[in-house]
């Protein structure tokens, strides 16, 4: 139940961060948030990573539900063995229901964080969150290649 937790704070802070940054700035707006770094600028989003299968929103919200509900599944029949896959789970679930919710009940996602000194997409907490959960996977994977040899 913990991870379960874990990811739902993940979804809050998504969800309440997207509404912050919409209900302040808008759309088609920039506000320059570190100098020369990090700009905060809102963009509809409605592919997946680096805008991967634009238009594609009912085949992404589907594709969202299912993960979600797949991977709340291996969490409640296979519960982590290691504090790497307990993280990474919750960060995946977390990232996965934050997007997942924009799509299902706005047709795309919301995008906001804006790396200033290199042409990266725009990106949010949920992407951040996935992105999270990758590197303690591979992490997880690490130490426990490193447990079989030693």
């Amino acid at each position: 139940m913990k991870i379960l937790i874990y990811s739902l704070f993940i979804v809050l802070s998504d969800q309440v961060s997207k509404y912050l940054v919409l209900s302040t700035l808008g759309f088609e707006r920039t506000k320059n948030i570190i100098p020369n770094l990090l700009n905060f600028t809102l963009v509809q989003n409605k592919g997946a990573a680096f805008s991967l299968f634009s238009n594609s929103t009912n085949f992404l919200t589907i594709t969202s539900v299912v993960a979600s509900l797949l991977l709340i599944t291996i969490i409640l029949r296979s519960p982590p063995k290691s504090y790497w896959n307990f993280i990474g789970l919750a960060y995946l679930l977390g990232g996965t229901v934050g997007n997942g919710i924009d799509r299902l009940f706005k047709g795309y996602v919301l995008d906001f964080l804006e790396l200033v000194p290199i042409n990266f997409p725009i990106f949010n907490l949920a992407d951040v969150s996935i992105n999270i959960a990758v590197i303690c996977f591979i992490i997880d994977i690490i130490k426990h290649k490193s447990k079989i040899y030693y």
